[in-house]
């Protein structure tokens, strides 16, 4: 396994007061869903918001830092990820119901379990996270959707922390959303969000949330090391069906390949290295690009570097 230099202990005397853990190299497959990847050179991993600050504003300019979440749309090169990874955990999932049909979530709950304390308290339109296996701060960097729904539509208001640790209050204007992007700072770090949604019935609500979950689990590779959708859908355009069209349903790389139930998934065997993963969507890119002339955009997030010991192995169908 890759090792990086141990930075932790100069890190802990610039920052006594910390609260949150610090670990070097740490292992960082097993969190994502891909079970694949290096290890982080730091991982943090934050008590609340002051303690996220507090590390922010002490961490010198030159250290690189990378957050997650839930794992489910990240791919982790085997080379590992240099700097600090910031894991954003229990200190982040505290949850509030608001007057007006509005909910406060902190940035590491899991949109799930958000879609369902709406639907509990009769909370109408924000349902589409039942389809959404991720946390609300990434939801709300890629402005994520599904099933006709998406943040931008029931967004109102975020925290978000700056690379030096100050707060932020944070305005539709500002994260300026578009597809599968909002516009906010890369830097800025969000720790919790106010979602506002429409009175509703909470059987109609519940109904349509077990909708989702069937179509979900009919069309989806879902209980698999997956990664969820590969590509962005062009505009005007699906992503699955251009993979289609361009022979690629079923194409394989080493341990990893495209879904035979939908093509725009890459599912990883338990021998899949990420260099594998990325490889076959890169080759995915190359054939629907030769074959549609549309050049498709990861939506899959990958971070660190590769790992030269680590070869892709041959494609396959």
């Amino acid at each position: 396994m890759m090792r990086f230099a141990d930075i932790v202990p100069s890190l802990q005397a610039l920052m006594p007061h910390l609260r949150g853990a610090m670990t070097a190299n740490a292992p960082l497959a097993g969190y994502s869903w891909f079970r694949t990847g290096g290890p982080a050179q730091v991982l943090f991993e934050p008590e609340d918001e002051a303690d996220l600050a507090l590390f922010l504003s002490c961490l010198p300019d030159d250290i690189k830092i990378c957050v997650i979440g839930l794992g489910s749309n990240l791919l982790v090169r085997d080379g590992g990820v240099e700097g600090v990874v910031i894991q954003l955990g229990r200190g982040f999932q505290d949850t509030e119901v608001l007057d007006n049909h509005r909910l406060r979530v902190g940035a590491g709950a899991v949109d799930v379990k958000v879609a369902r304390l709406a639907a509990d308290h009769s909370i109408d339109g924000l349902s589409f996270l039942r389809g959404i296996p991720g946390t609300i701060g990434g939801a709300l960097r890629m402005n994520g959707g599904a099933y006709g729904g998406e943040i931008a539509q029931v967004f109102e208001s975020a925290r978000a922390l700056d690379r030096r640790g100050r707060l932020h209050r944070v305005t539709p204007a500002i994260m300026d959303f578009t597809y599968r992007h909002s516009h906010a700072p890369q830097d800025w770090i969000f720790t919790q969000a106010v979602l506002r949604g429409r009175a509703g019935r909470k059987e109609d609500i519940l109904a349509r949330m077990n909708e989702i979950s069937s179509e979900r689990a009919a069309t989806q590779p879902v209980n698999t090391r997956t990664g969820g959708s590969t590509f962005k859908n062009p505009e005007g355009a699906k992503a699955w069906e251009l993979v289609d069209q361009a022979g690629c349903r079923g194409l394989r790389c080493g341990g990893a390949q495209v879904s035979t139930l939908h093509c725009n998934f890459l599912v990883a065997d338990a021998g899949a290295t990420a260099t594998d993963i990325e490889a076959l969507g890169e080759a995915v890119r190359q054939r629907v690009l030769d074959h549609t002339g549309v050049a498709l955009e990861w939506e899959i997030r990958r971070i660190g570097m590769a790992d030269p010991r680590v070869t892709q192995s041959g494609l396959v169908g």
